[in-house]
């Protein structure tokens, strides 16, 4: 299974956000690099929210919907 970075947030907490909107839309999305964004490093390795490749354009549309994108 490939995934599609979609998204990067500097801030795990944004990311997971994001990643629950894209869940209440009926997208899986899974976050990628969380781990050094939630230690305060996510202006070296952001947080990527991913998703499979033919969710991208809808998922896009429900961030850029809620003012994530």
């Amino acid at each position: 299974m490939s995934l599609k970075a979609i998204a990067e947030y500097s801030d795990r907490i944004e990311a997971e956000m994001a990643r629950l909107a894209l869940g209440a839309a009926g997208i899986d999305a899974h976050i990628f690099d969380g781990g050094m964004a939630g230690l305060g490093l996510g202006f070296m390795t952001p947080a990527r929210l991913m998703v499979l490749p033919e969710d991208a354009a809808q998922a896009r549309a429900v961030l850029e919907g809620i003012g994530e994108a």
